[in-house]
Order: C-alpha cells, then structure tokens, then sequence
C-alpha cells in the first residue's frame, strides 16, 4: 500500500484487517498535497526534459555532464557518479556506454584499483553542456523558480532538507 493511498482498500484477511487499523492515513488535505507534490514532480521532469531534447539530451545526461564538469578535472568514479545523480550502478553504465558512443564521456580503469573505472567528460561533451546549460537554467526557472512564490520557494527548500534528513528506509531498518 503506497502513501498516495488515502483510505483503505477494500480487502479481506486477518493481516491486512491488522494493517488497515494501525496504518497512519493521510488526510485529504496531506493527500491533496501529496498527489499535487508527483503530479507537480512529473511535470517539471518532463517540462525539463523535453527541453534538453533539443540538444540531443535527456535530464539523466545531462545531470551526468553537470556533475563531471563540477569535479576535480572533470572526472569521477562511476561509483560515486551514480550516487550523485541518485542512478543504480546499472542504469548508470547504461547511459555513459550510450553517451561514450557519442563521445560526450569516456572511461578508463582506475590506476589504483583496477576493479574502479572513471568517467570523465570530453571536450564534446563540455561542448555540448556549455551549449545546452543555458536554456536548461532558463528552463527551470520558468517551470519552476518563477512559477513559485518566492515565500513557497524557500519554504520548498526547508521542506526538502528536511525531506533528505530523514534517511534511507534500509538505513532506518538496520538501526531498529
């Protein structure tokens, strides 16, 4: 059962009778809330997105190209890269194989762990973030820095570090 569920459902079974009264539900103004915060998620990555399609890029990408150009000599280890743009190892290979095809990326085996692989941003790849950024700000801001009242935006930014505060559910499961 997921948080955007309000009320019950209509099931039967002893466990699930359990679970059904002991469970938190939302209210309808907190689930209000909660389907207009996705709704308003999705939108913004769409709106994004389909911006950053005019450069040849999706928003995965270019959070990739973003995060290579801002670190020391524009490189990172594919571990700590997926961390940054919050994307599986996996997924994450995937999308520098496809961008390294495009020569946007490229990378190399760590010298000093050769189980570590880099991924660094070439000058293509620079090219085409220096050429694509500036929209992209453009993008957000009219999506969804001027879209909020300036009060909401900052109370957005509360809300959100205290969103990240809160934790990985297996971290909080490990400590119980």
């Amino acid at each position: 059962m997921s948080a955007r569920t309000a009320h019950p459902p209509q099931t039967t079974g002893a466990a699930t009778q359990t679970d059904r009264v002991s469970a938190r539900w939302l209210s309808t103004e907190q689930q209000h809330v909660w389907r207009t915060y996705l709704l308003g998620v999705a939108r913004i990555a769409e709106y994004l997105d389909a911006d950053l399609r005019r450069h040849g890029l999706d928003l995965g990408e270019y959070e990739i190209l973003v995060c290579l150009e801002e670190a020391p000599h524009r490189r990172l280890r594919m571990s700590e890269l997926a961390d940054r743009v919050h994307q599986s190892r996996s997924r994450l290979t995937h999308t520098v194989a496809r961008m390294e095809k495009s020569n946007l990326v490229e990378r190399d085996t760590c010298p000093d762990d050769r189980r570590g692989v880099w991924a660094h941003l070439t000058p293509k790849g620079f090219e085409l973030l220096a050429g694509a950024a500036p929209g992209h700000v453009e993008a957000v801001r009219k999506i969804f820095v001027e879209a909020v009242d300036p009060a909401d935006f900052e109370a957005l930014g509360r809300a959100f570090g205290a969103v990240l505060e809160v934790g990985d559910p297996d971290q909080r499961e490990s400590a119980r």
